[in-house]
């Protein structure tokens, strides 16, 4: 009988304290709304920038992105590039590039060349050393075309095989935006 007692209070006390516990749920924190993704590049010897752009102001709407790339790149060039990053579905305009950088260790944008002589190296790094890509280099050398993706991953896995030297492959995560760039080398 006073084992039961005993068990009955102790059963008592559990579910008293276990009712106490914090069920209030944790924040969630939503996805960026992407709609324009501005890359600049500047030649560092000095020139015209060349701008690629893809603005899709209808969001997911039926409307494809509208895409743009301001000039050729010269030959045997290395490039500053920048990224800007905004939701213009916003008014005014969200700049998103702000919440990447504080988000760093979330986000990493990935750089895929194909039939052209260009290459590319990221410049800034989040708090563990691991490139971001708001911020990259973009080096070319002799003549010719082909493309240039542009993917932006959230929660990518950064140290995962060929991740951080921007080999999207084993990268993971989702993807919130990507667009193809048509580039001539002259």
């Amino acid at each position: 009988m006073k084992n039961s007692k005993l068990l009955s209070l102790l059963l008592i006390a559990t579910l008293v304290f276990a009712s106490c516990d914090n069920d209030d749920p944790e924040p969630v924190n939503e996805e960026e709304v992407i709609t324009t993704l501005t890359a600049t590049l500047t030649p560092v010897t000095g020139g015209t920038s060349i701008v690629l752009k893809t603005q899709d102001l209808d969001g997911d709407g039926p409307n494809a992105p509208v895409v743009t790339v301001s000039g050729p790149l010269a030959a045997n060039t290395v490039y500053n590039g920048t990224m800007e990053i905004l939701n213009e579905l916003e008014s005014p305009a969200e700049d998103v590039t702000e919440e990447i950088e504080e988000e760093a260790d979330e986000h990493q944008f990935f750089f895929e060349v194909t039939n052209s002589n260009v290459t590319t190296t990221y410049v800034d790094f989040d708090s563990n050393n691991l490139p971001i890509g708001l911020e990259y280099t973009i080096a070319t050398s002799s003549p010719g075309s082909g493309k240039l993706t542009i993917t932006l991953i959230h929660e990518p896995d950064k140290t995962a095989a060929g991740v951080s030297g921007g080999d999207i492959t084993n990268a993971g995560g989702s993807t919130d935006i990507t667009e193809t760039f048509p580039i001539t080398v002259e």
